[in-house]
């Protein structure tokens, strides 16, 4: 089981800090690009497998980058010289029978390539940890050169070598895959600066500054657009199929990529603070978890270990030595150390493909266990953007002429209630005059002329100040939008009040769909709201969900989730994570739908990168083929040891088949584990080479 020396060994020899260089290798070069829509052939299955160890595809063509990106790699030297001297000792043993001098070699050269292990197992034995899983991998080790099953030793050594390199080559795919795509960056930018437009390093630009990306460039910082018009792929942050638009006003994040158009940018974030490095931070923090899970891996195979002594002793005694080190190949729940680990970085690598960032690795063995789904109303069952209900129309003036007032003062405002009023214009099919003169008094109201008409569009306190009456019959609408939940916007014309506009909150598109998956799978639903009674009842029972809270505080968030929790129920908190920081972290599993502006800062175990409740249905999918996989790793771990205990005692196998299934498991257990990364590979590439084309389309132009 020369496999499990290698892999323990030089995993807990990193656990213990005895650390092996890394070095620094330019990135490979990339492949020609592979059409998704052919069809599939065993040509297609090696570039699949051969995708997961090497991660080739498509990578986005930057200009004035495309000759310094560089990758960071990490080699173990340890490895490749273990490559040589393994298949070394493999001819050296088929060399034995002619000289004792071949012999001796081949010993020679196993003991070099297991030296990490034997070490280790020195060191247990020191600390009396006699139980320990070295100390046992040592006497089947031992024993298989004393016992003369020299070139059953080689082979396995040179055998598991080859596949520890392919697993160091997966975990490397995935840990670049999640970490570095997020830290590219254009080592040049081109920032505007006293009219002019100058390159400049990427590390001197600073918040307040204004850079110029052009069709074809990496969006260096985070920032607002202040110019121009562009067309943005967000796939990498936010995981959206298609690309946006971006004008003025709107938000554009580091490490997304401008197709079409050219913008000035604001810089808010820059370097190391911009979001795709701070999501960066995060996954590479998750890589400590990883390591928890291979030490949770080796005290599970450690627990399984005197069972395993207690049949090797029996068997020793009954059958004999060479039986008995058929016992010892078992390796009963080994694989497990590995297949942990990459199974986990694998699958963040999908979830992150797919736009749903996971902040902590452990959530993963968490999903599967949710029944209960809180959702904070405001803000996450509900847009930012809310929509004009009734149109109240006061003095004699007719619907549209107050609308229009309204949406011509509004026009050039950015925020959630003017996009508000200017949809229901543009749904009323109403054209827009030019201002004469506006006015905007900051946390009150806007002053604008219309055609010659004094406009005033606010709160009632504007209209107060404004001079401007307020009718006794506003007082019924004003205690009915607040019984029902919704705020209201006051039209003034020509000094006196014309019309109220209801703002009511818009409920997402697509909540109703997800809270019906949510039912099919069993689960309890709940809203928890600071509204009054009456809207939060409302949406409750429009939606289907089981109960709601009303009028609740934001610290009494925390408690009734608490309260949900020491019932029994296993519960997912979903909140926008601006009020809802406490009651996040209360929950066993926590989300926001906030987006990547906040991704690095949030609470939320896991964030929803496009800002909707569209991801919630994968998530659980995604959890569910997760909790699958593991289970897979498990039989693939102890199914083949279990076969060998049988074969030895009603069979009489012997130690080349021993060996052989507990191979078996393991490339049935590697396999498992990259099912999720080629499963949804296709959908990546096809993203990937589309925006590749569009690109080199570009530069063509």
């Amino acid at each position: 089981m020369i496999l499990e020396l290698i892999l323990i060994g030089s995993a807990t020899a990193h656990w213990r800090k005895q650390r092996y260089k890394e070095t620094d290798l330019a990135e490979m070069p990339k492949k020609k690009t592979v059409s998704i829509q052919e069809k599939f052939n065993p040509k297609k299955l090696v570039e699949h497998i051969k995708y997961v160890f090497t991660n080739d595809e498509c990578q986005p063509v930057v200009a004035k980058q495309a000759d310094t990106d560089k990758a960071i790699v990490s080699e173990n030297p340890f490895l490749q010289s273990n490559t040589l001297v393994a298949a070394g000792n493999f001819v050296m043993a088929l060399l034995g029978g002619i000289s004792p001098l071949f012999i001796l070699m081949a010993v020679v050269g196993i003991l070099y390539v297991s030296r990490s292990m034997l070490l280790l197992a020195l060191q247990d034995l020191k600390n009396r940890r006699y139980m320990s899983i070295f100390v046992v991998e040592s006497v089947l080790f031992i024993g298989m050169i004393l016992t003369g099953h020299l070139i059953l030793a080689t082979f396995s050594s040179l055998f598991g070598d080859s596949i520890v390199k392919l697993i160091n080559k997966t975990e490397e795919s995935a840990n670049k895959q999640l970490v570095n795509v997020f830290g590219k960056h254009p080592e040049k930018v081109w920032l505007k600066k006293d009219g002019l437009e100058i390159q400049v390093d990427f590390d001197s630009i600073q918040a307040g500054d204004t850079v110029v990306v052009s069709a074809g460039e990496m969006i260096p910082v985070d920032g607002q657009v202040m110019e121009g018009l562009a067309t943005v792929d967000q796939h990498i942050l936010t995981g959206e199929s298609q690309p946006v638009e971006k004008m003025n006003g709107d938000k554009v994040f580091a490490a997304t990529l401008v197709i079409s158009g050219r913008i000035h940018i604001l810089v808010e974030t820059a370097g190391q603070n911009t979001v795709a490095a701070k999501i960066g931070d995060i996954l590479n923090n998750t890589k400590q978890y990883k390591d928890k899970l291979m030490a949770r891996g080796q005290e599970i195979t450690e627990s399984l270990l005197p069972l395993q002594l207690s049949v090797f002793a029996f068997t020793l005694l009954l059958l004999g030595k060479t039986s008995a080190l058929t016992v010892l190949w078992t390796g009963l729940g080994t694989t497990m150390v590995m297949l942990g680990p990459i199974t986990v970085l694998n699958y963040l690598r999908v979830f992150s493909r797919n736009g749903i960032l996971i902040k902590d690795g452990r959530v993963l063995e968490s999903l599967h266990q949710v029944d209960t789904i809180v959702f904070d109303k405001t803000g996450t069952l509900t847009m930012e953007q809310p929509e004009v209900g009734a149109i109240h129309c006061l003095s004699g003036w007719e619907e549209e002429e107050v609308l229009l007032c309204a949406a011509a003062a509004e026009r050039r405002q950015s925020h959630p209630v003017a996009k508000a009023i200017l949809s229901k214009a543009a749904a009323f099919d109403i054209g827009l005059p030019d201002l004469d003169s506006a006015h905007y008094e900051m946390g009150y109201g806007i002053k604008v002329l219309v055609k010659g008409k004094r406009v005033q569009v606010g709160s009632a306190r504007f209209m107060q100040r404004e001079n401007i009456a307020l009718p006794e019959q506003v007082l019924d609408i004003q205690e009915q939008a607040e019984d029902e939940g919704y705020s209201l916007i006051y039209v003034g014309i020509d000094g006196e009040l014309a019309g109220i506009l209801e703002m009511r909150p818009c409920i997402r598109p697509e909540a109703a769909t997800v809270v019906r998956h949510l039912k099919e799978r069993g689960m309890k639903l709940y809203i928890i709201s600071g509204d009054h009674e009456h809207p939060t009842k409302k949406m409750a029972e429009q939606l289907g969900m089981d109960h709601y809270f009303a009028e609740v505080l934001p610290e009494r968030k925390a408690e009734l989730v608490k309260t949900l929790a020491e019932k029994g129920r296993f519960v997912c908190f979903i909140g926008d994570g601006i009020n809802d920081s406490i009651a996040l972290k209360s929950a066993q599993v926590s989300v926001s739908i906030q987006g990547a502006s906040t991704a690095a800062t949030n609470t939320a175990q896991i964030i929803f990168m496009d800002g909707t409740l569209n991801h919630l249905q994968q998530l659980f999918l995604f959890s569910d083929e997760f909790e699958k996989t593991m289970k897979v790793n498990f039989y693939t771990s102890v199914v083949p040891g279990v076969l060998c205990f049988g074969g030895v005692y009603f069979l009489h196998i012997g130690l080349t088949a021993g060996m052989g299934l507990f191979y078996a498991g393991t490339a049935a257990g590697l396999f498992n584990t990259f099912v999720p990364v080629l499963k949804y590979k296709d959908k990546e590439l096809a993203g990937k080479c589309g925006r590749t084309l569009l690109e080199d389309q570009t530069a063509t132009n």
